[in-house]
């Protein structure tokens, strides 16, 4: 028998079935509908949504009790008016903007000179300044143009800056370039105010894009005694390459940094295709600029550390088989984590202070001379680590490390000579002499060796020595000589070892005829600009006077008149040249163990040899090296990577020289790798902690002791 329901609930049944239709009908409404746009206007922080007397929708402002229609297409135009002329809204804002300001605490970053760096704001939020930093931040460390992209980035801004909109790296590659021609301009200034520069150029082959570059570097020594280096161009060359294409591109670059009168010297490497090119260079700059110093004699700087690379290369060619061995065990040992870790291991049995081995670069043989040097430290662990590694077929013979151990003293004096003249924070053209003369001495040395092998290795390297040195350097011989410790005395003492006992004294003739040649091209540019002075301060003189005399006043007194005297006398030339007089002087005494700053003592004796110290600051910025242009390469295989071979030239140049003007403007060095091998060394310390406790949660027997983990934590 079925129970008996009652009207009651048949009739909340029947309800709960018309909201569950209703309720599936609405589901499948919103299916179909899109949702309503959220409001991200900031007016409706400011208004609240009412109902008038009429019944009529309405927004009222929260500040003047008015009331604003409201529109269906929901347009906020007649809020942002009404907001605009609120004068209670506008004072409750006010009041909360100075509530908001608080005193910023300034910190100086580490290591950056604070005088440097740009003024703080004044606590006022701007998105223009925030992008102008981020581009100079991309210019600075060669980050690509969509690291603003980043949702991490953007994540780490907006933390700290609520306000903070989004980059794309459309507009991040404007702000670059806006960046780099402010930074041109403002160098364009400086330049402006430099006598002479000189240059330094060298073509560089893009892997990624397949296209050649050429750079070019200036370099000259400013009021305050510093020597500047500044990246002027990085334009895309296209092949051939030949010389007058080399030429061209030099001088159109000066051109454009109006220096065409200013250009001294050009340091080229030895190619026979930049022989070419200095020749075109020197007759384009001998129309445009009457009198290039002394003929164009110290036009043409040619790149030591090259000639030095040259040397050395043909050296380490008798010893080839033997770097051949070290290369493929380095390569063997280095190649599995197991073998480095036994290698290691191996290391502290003998407590070595040596604990990694490194690879070179065929082409740079100083750091074949670091690899050697590595390995002969290390030469020990090699036979034991055959012992234990089956596998291993190239360790060096006992005869192979003794024959090693002879060279090393030789490439150990190229290698010291090559680092000192390869300096590009000072200047260069005062101490390549010395070491020109040590590297002969070691060599006329070890010509005489007992063993054979090196004899002969020897001779081939004082063969390829007296190619490049057998006629005299002039701008080696200059600079030294213009080295208060050194003048005409570091001639008589080189020369005599660098050349034969007549050649010798002819060379030291032929430096000092040159160096006086120079110093007269100077005193008589210094007497022009003096009458140039004196006819301008005459005329400007005798339009004071006849003012003073329309006025009734005297302007003039004692000081005037003798001064005036006193420029009339001095115009008559010395008995003794500035020159004669500094060379005279005995040489300034000094420890070779204590660092002397050349530069520094021109700046103190300016007074004293007011021409000579103009010659001196021109003679002494020429960069007897192209290592600041082959250091610009390295930033730009950075810039230039596989994931960035589409950038146009035109902005690769502006990434290649705007990075280099920002880093010297604020101060701010490359600290690429030491930043590589911290983020390095924390991986692995993370990545070994990891493992170990993983070992330790399963219970098993782990392949990683504590002393391995010790030992890879060292490395």
């Amino acid at each position: 028998m079925s129970p008996v329901v009652s009207f009651d609930e048949i009739v909340e049944q029947t309800i709960n079935n018309e909201d569950a239709a209703n309720l599936l009908v609405e589901e499948e409404d919103n299916m179909f509908h899109k949702p309503k746009r959220q409001k991200r206007s900031g007016v409706w922080l400011e208004m609240t949504e009412v109902v008038d007397s009429n019944g009529d929708d309405k927004y009222q402002c929260k500040h003047y009790w008015m009331y604003l229609a409201k529109i269906k297409s929901g347009t906020t135009t007649h809020l942002k008016r009404h907001l605009s002329h609120c004068c209670k809204y506008l004072e409750a804002k006010k009041k909360l903007e100075d509530k908001m300001k608080q005193q910023q605490l300034v910190f100086t970053p580490i290591g950056v000179n604070p005088t440097s760096l740009p003024p703080f704001h004044d606590g006022k939020f701007s998105m223009e300044l925030l992008k102008e930093a981020a581009a100079t931040w991309i210019l600075m460390h060669d980050h690509p143009f969509s690291i603003l992209e980043e949702e991490g980035f953007n994540m780490f801004c907006r933390r700290g800056m609520p306000e903070w909109i989004g980059v794309s790296r459309a507009t991040a590659k404007k702000s670059c370039f806006m960046i780099y021609e402010m930074e041109k301009k403002m160098l364009c200034n400086v330049l402006k105010t430099v006598r002479n520069i000189s240059l330094t150029t060298d073509l560089w082959k893009s892997k990624n894009q397949k296209i050649e570059y050429m750079v070019i570097t200036g370099h000259w020594i400013d009021s305050n005694w510093k020597l500047n280096k500044r990246v002027l161009s990085f334009a895309n060359i296209p092949s051939p390459r030949c010389g007058p294409q080399i030429s061209d591109t030099v001088i159109k670059c000066a051109r454009e940094w109006g220096l065409e009168n200013k250009v001294y010297t050009v340091s080229v490497d030895n190619a026979s295709v930049n022989d070419a090119a200095i020749k075109y260079m020197k007759e384009d700059f001998s129309r445009i600029k009457n009198n290039i110093v002394c003929g164009g004699k110290l036009f043409h700087v040619r790149c030591c550390a090259h000639i030095f690379n040259l040397i050395a290369q043909d050296g380490l060619n008798e010893i080839k088989d033997i770097i051949n061995i070290i290369r493929r065990s380095v390569d063997f040992i280095r190649r599995t984590d197991a073998r480095l870790l036994k290698f290691a291991e191996i290391i502290k049995q003998l407590k070595l202070d040596e604990r990694k081995l490194i690879y070179d670069c065929k082409t740079r043989w100083n750091s074949t001379y670091e690899m050697l040097k590595v390995a002969i430290s290390l030469k020990e662990v090699f036979p034991r680590f055959k012992d234990q590694e089956p596998s291993y077929i190239d360790c060096p013979m006992e005869e192979d490390w003794e024959k090693l151990q002879k060279v090393f003293p030789i490439l150990k004096v190229f290698y010291d000579a090559t680092k000192i003249i390869s300096g590009t924070e000072y200047p260069t053209s005062n101490l390549f002499l010395n070491e020109v003369y040590r590297v002969k001495m070691v060599l006329d040395e070890k010509s005489l060796d007992e063993e054979e092998f090196i004899r002969k290795m020897v001779q081939k390297m004082k063969s390829k020595f007296d190619k490049y040195w057998e006629e005299c350097n002039l701008l080696m011989s200059i600079g030294s000589i213009l080295d208060p410790r050194c003048k005409m005395r570091v001639l008589e003492f080189t020369f005599p070892g660098l050349y034969s006992t007549g050649d010798a004294q002819d060379n030291i003739m032929i430096v000092r005829r040159v160096l006086y040649d120079i110093y007269k091209e100077y005193a008589e540019s210094a007497i022009e600009n003096l009458q140039e002075s004196k006819n301008g301060s005459e005329s400007l003189g005798s339009n004071l006077l006849s003012r003073s005399v329309e006025e009734n006043t005297t302007s003039s007194s004692g000081w005037f008149e003798f001064s005036s005297c006193l420029k009339e006398m001095e115009t008559v030339q010395p008995e003794k040249s500035e020159l004669d007089v500094f060379l005279e002087e005995g040489c300034h005494q000094f420890d070779p163990k204590e660092e002397f700053d050349s530069l520094s003592w021109w700046k103190l004796n300016v007074y004293k040899f007011p021409i000579l110290s103009s010659m001196a600051r021109d003679i002494l910025a020429v960069p007897i090296t192209t290592v600041a242009s082959e250091a610009t390469f390295s930033a730009g295989s950075r810039v230039i990577d596989k994931y960035r071979a589409s950038l146009a030239p035109a902005t690769v140049e502006m990434l290649m020289c705007g990075g280099d003007w920002c880093r010297k403007r604020y101060g701010v060095a490359r600290k690429m790798k030491v930043f590589f091998f911290l983020i390095l060394s924390e991986f692995v310390h993370c990545y070994i902690s990891f493992i170990f406790i993983d070992c330790r949660l399963k219970n098993s027997t782990s392949q990683l002791s504590y002393q391995s983990i010790e030992l890879i934590n060292g490395w």
